[in-house]
C-alpha cells in the first residue's frame, strides 16, 4: 500500500497541472457588445407596469384625440315624440360638440320625426351615428374650431357623394 508521503506530492502535481491548464486556456468568452440605438420621439411609447404581466400605454386613445371617433350607445324613449333635431341634440349631449344654429336650410331635417329604427343606436362611432340620424340626403359638416356640427343637402350632381362626407368632416371652417 502506498504511503501518504508518496500520494500527496502526486496529487499536488496533478492539481497544479489542472489549474494551470485553465489559467492558460486560449479560448476566451465573447465580450458582450453594447449597441446604443438612439430612440426617436416617434417610436418611443411611454408605458407603465400594472401588475406582473400588464403594460399600459401612457398615451391618449384615438377617440380622445378625434372626438368624432368616440363610441356611443344610445336608446331614446319610444314614448316621446322625438324629432331628428331632438335626437341629434341628445347624441351630442356629452360629445364635446354642439349642433349648429337652426337655419332655414337645415330646418326641414331637424323637424323630421325620428324613425323607429333610430330609437336605439350603438355601439356606434359618433360620426356614423350623426350621419345615420340625418340620412343619406344630408352631408355632415364639422367646424373643429367651434366644435359645431351641421348638415348640408347633398349635391345631386356630385359624382361621388361619399367623398363629400369624408372631406367635410376633416376640414375646419373659419
Amino acid at each position: 500500500m502506498p504511503s501518504l508521503n508518496t500520494i500527496f506530492p502526486v496529487a499536488i502535481l496533478l492539481s497544479g497541472l489542472t489549474l494551470s491548464g485553465c489559467k492558460h486556456s486560449s479560448v476566451q468568452a465573447p465580450q458582450p457588445v453594447e449597441h446604443s440605438v438612439p430612440l426617436s420621439a416617434e417610436k418611443y411609447i411611454p408605458v407603465q407596469r400594472q401588475g406582473r404581466y400588464t403594460l399600459v400605454e401612457l398615451a391618449p386613445e384615438t377617440a380622445q384625440q378625434n372626438l368624432l371617433l368616440q363610441m356611443i350607445d344610445i336608446t331614446l324613449p319610444s314614448s316621446w315624440t322625438i324629432s331628428v333635431g331632438d335626437a341629434l341634440h341628445y347624441v351630442l349631449l356629452h360629445s364635446g360638440y354642439r349642433l349648429c344654429d337652426n337655419t332655414a336650410q337645415i330646418a326641414p331635417l331637424l323637424n323630421f320625426p325620428i324613425p323607429a329604427a333610430h330609437l336605439s343606436l350603438g355601439p356606434i362611432v359618433l360620426r356614423d351615428a350623426l350621419q345615420t340620424l340625418a340620412g343619406t340626403a344630408w352631408v355632415l359638416q364639422v367646424n373643429e374650431r367651434t366644435r359645431e356640427v351641421c348638415f348640408a343637402l347633398v349635391d345631386e350632381h356630385s359624382p361621388d357623394k361619399t367623398s363629400a362626407v369624408i372631406s367635410s368632416t376633416t376640414e375646419a371652417n373659419p
